[in-house]
């Protein structure tokens, strides 16, 4: 239901202009809001009014006007003035109040279903006669976009996001747990792709950066061209979340249908991972953990094996970095100047991140 205070600046904006005071009391006879000198009806006269087939009375030179909801008296709104169209005011009122009304209920009723659509909460046969009665495209393209903000700055992060997406866009903004924020993204044209919601992530992630200072990260999944797929586009951003939190920890933004290796690593069995570790580092798993190792090896493999340049990169002599590549031979049997041995090595870190997540996660 919309709050009292958009319901009060509401009346207190038509006060302003008509110079006519309300009082808004609902079915019992509880004041809900009331302006300046609003002057509020005895609870016995609101409740018997409200049960009445009549749709206004006069009570000396006061207004009271039913404000329904669908084919229920929600509110009774009580119009006091001195002007002979006062009773026009109050009819305008009702109507405004009406609309705002609905207006707010749609929201919400559009926010439940994307939830339940979202979570896997709604019928097949539903999705469509739910989403025709809420006035919302079935056959559009579309995709989930899911930023992760953190609980702290979940709101300030929402009302950012809210300012940059609007729903008159075909772009609607929700959430199913704290620190994240799911917004589902209208495709304008059949030939939008994957560019373009790159662009739209990174656009958002710098906006919340720069202007609410806070650190986001972005992860999308594959566009969907029916509303009962969506839930598969936000698995999908959940897993390009994870894996890119896993992996590829320095992306902002991560992309489902480009996640690589990745991919493959994040649905492997522990036992399996376990297995894999052990033939390649032994039973001293220690080594895999390492931060001097994986940082020596991460560094090479983005300098593409050459050891010059990685020593450069690292700040330490040629003859250093080729030390440390011969003790992880000895080590491990591999040879990183050797591309299969750096591939098994870069597989092997990988798994190493996995595992390493999945037990700070529990």
């Amino acid at each position: 239901m919309v709050s009292s205070q958009i319901l009060k600046g509401c009346l207190d904006e038509l006060r302003e202009i008509t110079r006519t005071e309300f009082c808004l009391q609902d079915t019992a006879g509880k004041i809900v809001v009331c302006t300046q000198f609003g002057q509020p009806q005895p609870e016995t006269i609101v409740s018997a009014f409200a049960e009445s087939a009549v749709d206004s009375q006069i009570i000396g030179t006061s207004f009271l006007l039913k404000v329904m909801d669908d084919e229920t008296v929600s509110f009774v709104l009580t119009a006091s003035g001195s002007g002979d169209n006062t009773f026009m005011v109050a009819r305008m009122a009702v109507s405004e109040l009406q609309h705002v009304s609905a207006a707010y209920k749609e929201r919400y009723d559009r926010h439940n279903f994307f939830q339940d659509l979202l979570l896997d909460n709604l019928l097949l046969v539903d999705v469509a006669s739910r989403a025709r009665k809420l006035h919302i495209s079935d056959q559009v393209s579309r995709a989930v976009i899911l930023f992760k903000v953190g609980t702290a700055n979940h709101e300030i992060a929402r009302q950012t996001l809210s300012g940059l997406f609007t729903t008159q866009n075909g772009d609607y903004l929700t959430e199913v747990e704290q620190g994240s924020l799911i917004l589902i993204k209208q495709m304008k044209t059949k030939g939008d792709n994957y560019a373009t919601l790159d662009e739209v992530a990174e656009t958002a992630v710098d906006m919340l950066n720069m202007e609410a200072m806070i650190k986001a990260i972005a992860a999308y999944g594959t566009v969907i061209h029916e509303l009962k797929d969506l839930s598969k586009s936000f698995k999908e951003a959940k897993m390009a979340m994870d894996v890119g939190r896993i992996f590829y920890a320095d992306k902002t933004v991560i992309s489902y249908n480009r996640l690589g290796i990745g991919r493959l690593v994040y649905q492997l069995p522990r036992n399996l991972c376990r297995i894999f570790i052990r033939e390649i580092f032994g039973e001293d798993e220690s080594a895999a953990f390492d931060p001097e190792v994986t940082t020596t090896v991460s560094t090479f493999f983005e300098n593409n094996l050459n050891v010059s340049e990685t020593a450069r990169k690292l700040f330490i002599h040629r003859n250093t970095l080729v030390y440390r590549i011969e003790k992880l031979e000895k080590q491990t049997g591999l040879d990183v100047r050797r591309f299969d041995d750096a591939l098994t090595l870069k597989v092997a870190l990988m798994v190493c991140s996995y595992i390493k997540y999945i037990e700070s996660q529990e």
